[in-house]
């Protein structure tokens, strides 16, 4: 009995002295409560609703049996829709939240939300109901900017900073979950720089309960600012599960002074098509690193004017040093239109400054062909065995057989053996080798010598560019014949 006694204070004891040593992360404030916080900044989200205006489909025509008395009600009614009448229309609701930036009543929320809406109205927190217009949207990220008119001045919130939100981190949202009205949840940050689908993407990941209706809400820090607006989950049933994500601050808050600004997002455009550089890629580049962006076409534009080059890996843009494509895009676009920026290019092993002035992005460039003069064809095209593939010269009988355009230069690929690095890689019957080794071929002699130079140069891999339904990519394939 004695013993257990003692066995007990021991284990009180290490307890006690292990929590009076733990290390400074373990120290951390726990919130007692969330009620003061929720308090504070619930008056400054509201909730939208918006109406659709649907037209009713004629649907099937009803069948009545000859003779029934309906029989002429029926034609009257189908003769009066066949004559041009209009007909009925039912409005579609949908739910969706957001939150006031400015005493004037500037609110943030999801294109989504309010995309192909005829009516907004949004609800704030006292109950009041006001009508809201767009000042703009933009699709890429899923924002939009709403505007409501009333004489006092309205609560808001302002944005935090994202970058500097660390995963683990309590956060707060608010907002409309399926209707129900203004409901808080809280969690932690789970994950930052996520990326779901778009080139502008980078967004918070948390286990915050987000549902259907959260949509364009806020997520607060422990300090009651704005690091991102809730736009999706990840669930199997529709449901909350825990893996919620909100568009990071850091991109919400300029697209949202651009809106307010212009009524439009104003994006910069280099003009360039890219890759990232994989270790494959690197090495045959002679590099240890595969930091930067393999540039894959220059149409015309911007990056052309400045001197850019196929082939070119962009290192540094604007006096930032460029990790992948991903960094590079949002750099480019947050860039001052019209702007001149110095660009560093890696071009044949050397580094390489280029000056290139920003251009506007609308639409993406259409990619237009480059011509070259060709040399005239004699016979029958030569074809070879290289690297696993069977490759052969271009004649018009090949490039009516693969759909290929006049001015398509390189080596067609006829086969790919299974077993081989090219087809590991992604090479497929029907694509084009344009450059081997950041060099032109036209015959399967060119790609030898280039082979062969790399191997001189004790290479283990070659970098092809390849053109597949007119689009580039860059393939590194080893060397090992």
């Amino acid at each position: 009995m004695a013993t257990g006694f003692l066995g007990v204070l021991i284990t009180v004891a290490c307890l006690l002295v292990f929590a009076g040593s733990s290390p400074s992360w373990a120290r951390g404030p726990l919130p007692e409560s969330f009620a003061d916080l929720a308090e504070t900044l619930s008056p400054s989200v509201v909730n939208i609703t918006t109406t659709t205006n649907v037209a009713q489909a004629d649907g099937m025509r009803p069948i009545v049996p000859e003779g029934s008395p309906f029989e002429d009600l029926f034609r009257d009614f189908l003769d009066r829709q066949q004559n041009g009448e209009p007909r009925r229309q039912r409005r579609s609701s949908a739910l969706g939240s957001g939150f006031l930036i400015s005493e004037d009543g500037y609110i943030v929320t999801n294109n989504h939300v309010i995309e192909s809406a005829d009516e907004i109205s949004v609800e704030l927190f006292s109950g009041e109901m006001l009508d809201a217009n767009i000042v703009g949207r933009d699709p890429r990220t899923d924002l939009a900017l709403l505007k409501v008119e009333r004489e006092d001045p309205l609560p808001f919130v302002t944005f935090g900073d994202s970058d500097a939100a660390r995963v683990g981190e309590w956060v707060l949202a608010i907002g409309n979950p399926l209707g129900q009205g203004f409901s808080v949840s809280a969690g932690i940050v789970s994950a930052r720089n996520r990326t779901l689908q778009g080139n502008y993407d980078d967004f918070i990941q948390t286990d915050a309960a987000i549902n259907r209706g959260n949509s364009g809400g806020p997520l607060f820090n422990m300090d009651g600012d704005v690091i991102g607006v809730n736009t999706a989950i990840l669930s199997p049933n529709g449901g909350s599960i825990g893996i919620g994500f909100a568009m990071s601050s850091a991109v919400v808050e300029r697209v949202v002074m651009q809106l307010r600004n212009f009524g439009e997002t104003r994006r910069g455009w280099l003009g360039v098509r890219i890759q990232n550089v994989d270790p494959d890629m690197a090495e045959a580049l002679g590099r240890n690193s595969t930091d930067g962006a393999m540039v894959t076409d220059v149409p015309e534009g911007p990056a052309r004017q400045g001197g850019m080059q196929t082939g070119d890996v962009i290192l540094e843009f604007d006096g930032e040093v460029i990790d992948d494509t991903r960094e590079l895009v949002r750099i480019v676009a947050d860039t001052q239109v019209g702007k001149e920026v110095d660009v560093v290019v890696l071009r044949n092993g050397k580094e390489e400054t280029l000056s290139v002035k920003i251009g506007l992005l609308e639409d993406e460039p259409t990619l237009a062909a480059a011509t070259v003069d060709s040399p005239d064809d004699a016979g029958q095209p030569e074809e070879s065995a290289i690297l696993g593939m069977s490759v052969s010269e271009l004649d018009d009988n090949l490039r009516d057989q693969y759909g290929l355009d006049a001015d398509v230069r390189g080596l067609l690929v006829l086969e790919v053996e299974s077993s081989s690095d090219a087809y590991s890689k992604g090479m497929r019957e029907g694509d084009v080798i344009a450059e081997v080794g950041q060099e032109s071929v036209r015959s399967p002699q060119d790609m030898n010598k280039r082979i062969e130079a790399a191997e001189a140069a004790g290479r283990n891999s070659i970098l092809l560019l390849v053109r597949r339904d007119g689009a580039p990519r860059f393939v590194a394939l080893n060397l090992s014949r």
